[in-house]
């Protein structure tokens, strides 16, 4: 009985005896085997958008080093109970660099992301490998991932400068060309239309975000951001700012105005009635970062008017009673006339889009996010505009 007890105690001495030895010896040669770089041992790229959960370190590219250079692993190992790297580690010279000697921020000691929420990026922070939280908002960019070529072959889509695949002009399909942005049969109009080399944009991701992450693919964005944002993306053009996480409910309303739509029996007062609530519906919910211009939904339509004073002899009458009260809201947000439009009764020029080519600018420090809404019908209608600070 005594005799099973001494063979542990003694076992268990001169384990700490090897211990104490590595790191006297290792303590004065630590310095000569340089660290390993944080980036060498990322499961992505420094950069790349992760969740908590997932892992962001690759187990298979932390080094090895000498026990020598390093037996502090050794205590570290020996004091978190892994007695297999302790063992493995005495016997074959050399032992893994704990994780958490190369991560911090956010990262567990096995290399989950952990301790946040919503979507973080892998960064490096101090010489370690860390995720980055989301900030109180989150918001990129609208950006074209794949486009189509037209080529004498058919159909090349592209992403950035690589083909993925060409496909003939009569094979154009759902199976074969992506259209969650753009309808097969937009691409066949415009394909038989276009000239060789023209391109149109099929897909897109998220760039340019304000915390400086890596851009995000469309298949990423569901899962990292969800399905409003991508319901957002489907609805404003190329290159307008999409919000896609904030942690703060706190808004302040900065810019208000409210405009009748009245009666112009000449120009169809339904008509113009439906234009306007077409207007109010194209810019409600639209998101706008501080020093940002953004347009309105591309998806909305308006009805023409026969108009003999109109360049082409019609127009989206109804249009200017909600540009009044949206470029009344924002000159009471500090925000200059938008492109496209006018001062005075006739806010919104013949020529303009009423969404997609007018564009708001928000000259403040925070961004905001415009309300607009109708209520009652016909010439009563009222129409109202609201600037909404998102504030911290």
């Amino acid at each position: 009985m005594r005799k099973s007890l001494i063979n542990p105690l003694l076992a268990f001495g001169v384990l700490i005896i090897v211990i104490l030895a590595f790191n006297f010896i290792g303590s004065s040669i630590e310095g000569y085997f340089p660290p390993q770089k944080p980036e060498e041992i990322a499961a992505m790229k420094i950069g790349d958008t992760v969740m908590a959960g997932m892992k962001v370190v690759d187990d298979a590219k932390v080094r090895k080093v000498p026990l020598i250079y390093h037996p502090n692993y050794l205590v570290d190992y020996f004091k978190d109970k892994r007695i297999y790297q302790v063992l493995n580690g005495i016997i074959t010279g050399s032992i893994e660099t704990p994780i958490d000697e190369i991560t911090s921020g956010s990262i567990s000691r096995y290399g989950i992301a952990q301790g946040f929420l919503g979507p973080g990026f892998i960064t490096v922070q101090s010489g370690h490998l860390a995720v980055q939280p989301p900030g109180t908002y989150l918001w990129g960019f609208k950006t074209p991932t794949l486009i189509g070529v037209k080529t004498k072959n058919g159909l090349e889509i592209r992403d950035q400068e690589k083909t993925v695949k060409t496909v003939s002009s009569s094979d154009i399909n759902n199976d074969t060309v992506p259209h969650n942005y753009v309808k097969v049969k937009k691409i066949k109009k415009w394909y038989i239309k276009s000239e060789l080399g023209e391109s149109i944009n099929l897909d897109y991701g998220l760039a340019n975000f304000n915390d400086g992450r890596n851009p995000t693919s469309s298949e990423q964005i569901k899962n990292y951001f969800g399905d409003d944002v991508l319901k957002y993306m489907k609805v404003y053009p190329n290159s307008s700012p999409v919000l896609v996480y904030t942690t703060s409910n706190n808004q302040k309303v900065i810019g208000r105005a409210v405009s009748v739509l009245g009666s112009y029996p000449q120009y169809n007062d339904a008509v113009r009635a439906f234009n306007a609530k077409q207007f109010a519906m194209g810019w409600n919910g639209t998101f706008i970062p501080p020093h940002t211009s953004s347009h309105g939904k591309e998806t909305v339509g308006f009805d023409g008017v026969p108009d003999p004073h109109a360049p082409d002899k019609a127009a989206t009458h109804g249009v200017c009673p909600p540009g009044r009260a949206l470029r009344d809201a924002g000159y009471q947000a500090g925000f200059p006339l938008p492109p496209g439009m006018a001062d005075g009764e006739l806010s919104v020029l013949f020529e303009t889009d009423p969404t997609s080519t007018i564009e708001v600018t928000n000259t403040g420090n925070y961004p905001v996010k415009l309300k607009m809404w109708t209520e009652g019908s016909g010439p009563s209608m009222r129409i109202y505009a609201k600037i909404v600070q998102l504030l911290p």
